[in-house]
């Protein structure tokens, strides 16, 4: 493991197989479970950053998941069951949204921009 750098990220939970069935169907990532009460997810990635700006930044750890087809992903999440709690907008370096899962976790999707041709 490469040190300092964010490895593993830990949501609260009250139903761990509606969580598994939310985001296996949504991101397709996969599980294995510890015992009744825990569940650790792969086949996910990430970076992270700060955000000090008040009229912007969460109450709680906002992972960020990354695609290539936002307005996809909007449809994914809402069919899953989730509710969009901030519509797609732009930002530096690209778009994003935020939604909460089934659990009330806020979470963020975005799609960076396209590289420039070279």
């Amino acid at each position: 493991m490469t040190p300092n750098h964010i490895a593993y990220l830990e949501l609260p939970a009250n139903d761990i197989t509606e969580c598994k069935r939310f985001y296996g169907s949504v991101f397709g990532w996969n599980f294995e479970d510890y015992g009744p009460s825990y569940a650790a997810f792969s086949n996910s990635g990430l970076e992270g950053g700060f955000n000090a700006d008040t009229s912007e930044k969460t109450r709680s750890p906002l992972p960020v998941i990354a695609t290539s087809k936002i307005e996809a992903m909007v449809d994914r999440v809402v069919q899953a069951g989730g509710k969009i709690t901030v519509p797609i907008f732009a930002f530096p370096g690209g778009r994003r949204f935020h939604f909460a899962d089934p659990e009330g976790n806020e979470l963020a999707v975005m799609q960076p921009d396209a590289a420039p041709e070279a």
